[in-house]
């Protein structure tokens, strides 16, 4: 039995962040908890968005979101939430600051630790419904403003899944005016993010033809259509980042349909906290081996995909996807990221039980795992 789900009310333009106070208006919330990170406050955008609220909102401010949100930053903003007596959520920033926006949301709402809530461990059914949110992404790659999922480093040192559709912003404003400053590297490694999410989404197994859809959409504007290129070429090309803002947005409709093996291996890779990495930067590196991994697991799909890059027909889309990351300045392997051998059995254990896997074309055991880890630390 196929099951469709989409997901939020969104508005999307240029200067659509202009409409917040109204929105916040809608959903009766007058004490928000904004949760984003350091950088956008240093730069001066939170308070910005702050001073558009005027008097009617007093606004507490959470700006400690680290770059891979943790369960600790998570109880640091849910006990800034109780103490100032918030009624609701707003999440400003990156992927990192949604998904931990989500967490604050939840943890708000509900008792006890957020492990037990998580997707691996059957928490998705526990989950009702959470505090308000409203989400207004910075960058054009995660897609998290209408997606049902978060990922979050637990304090097992685990990066794991919230996803229940009570996570589902309530209103997402789409401004690709916010992503204009973006530099070149995190505007590549931020669409590659939404990039891997469309082709993951394409490739799942699970029966959702509009899903797959709206995933092609999203590769044509990103890549066939050279909107990434543009927008990396040059961060003040509007057309472009109106563009790339949407291609985040479809790539997180899209998975809807579930992801697979590259999300798995980021997202072991990502729970380092020494490392730092990018979730969108791994996805891009990753992104070759696991299609070459499930080559012959796809059916026709590959044909569909090259079609959606503006390939021939029988191209090879992993080497295609090497020299586009080539072209955007992006990281060859795992080696060039930090990540040495010895890593391979912990990464691998932790990605085979990631919930991402069990949507992946190929199954994919701990064994398969590691082969792929050893090929991506030197492809």
């Amino acid at each position: 039995m196929a099951t469709l789900t989409f997901m939020t009310h969104t508005l999307f333009d240029h200067g659509a962040s202009e409409q917040l106070a109204k929105v916040l208006g809608q959903h009766g919330i007058r004490r928000p908890l904004l949760c984003t990170d350091p950088g956008l406050a240093e730069l001066g955008m939170v308070a910005e968005l702050v001073g558009r609220l005027g008097n009617d909102c007093a606004t507490t401010i959470f700006d400690r979101t680290p770059a891979n949100p943790t369960e600790a930053a998570v109880k640091a903003a849910t006990d800034l939430y109780r103490q100032a007596e918030c009624d609701g959520v707003v999440a400003f920033g990156g992927g990192s600051s949604m998904d931990l926006a989500k967490a604050v949301a939840l943890a708000v709402t509900h008792d006890g630790d957020l492990l037990g809530y998580t997707a691996g461990l059957g928490g998705t059914a526990k989950i009702g419904p959470v505090a308000p949110l409203v989400a207004i992404p910075t960058t054009a790659g995660t897609g998290s403003e209408v997606s049902s999922g978060a990922v979050i480093i637990m304090d097992n040192g685990e990066k794991l899944i919230l996803a229940s559709r009570h996570l589902v912003p309530r209103t997402a404003i789409c401004d690709p005016a916010l992503t204009a400053g973006l530099p070149p590297l995190l505007t590549a490694a931020t669409g590659m993010d939404a990039m891997t999410h469309c082709i993951e989404a394409l490739l799942s197994p699970q029966v959702n033809p509009p899903a797959e859809a709206v995933a092609c959409d999203g590769i044509e504007r990103g890549i066939r259509e050279a909107h990434l290129i543009r927008a990396v070429r040059d961060g003040s090309d509007r057309d472009a980042r109106w563009h790339m803002m949407m291609a985040a947005a479809e790539g997180a409709m899209a998975f809807s349909k579930g992801l697979g093996a590259v999300h798995s291996m980021s997202h072991a890779c990502g729970a380092d906290q020494t490392l730092r990495l990018h979730h969108g930067t791994l996805n891009a590196v990753l992104l070759p081996t696991v299609l070459d991994f499930n080559r012959d697991h796809v059916g026709e799909k590959y044909a569909r995909l090259n079609g959606a890059l503006g390939a021939d027909v029988d191209a090879d889309p992993a080497e295609f996807i090497r020299g586009f990351n080539a072209d955007l300045g992006l990281p060859p392997n795992l080696s060039a990221m930090g990540i040495h051998s010895d890593s391979i059995p912990a990464l691998a254990e932790h990605a085979a039980k990631d919930v991402c896997t069990f949507t992946n074309p190929r199954p994919c055991s701990r064994a398969n795992y590691e082969e792929l880890f050893a090929v991506a630390l030197r492809a």
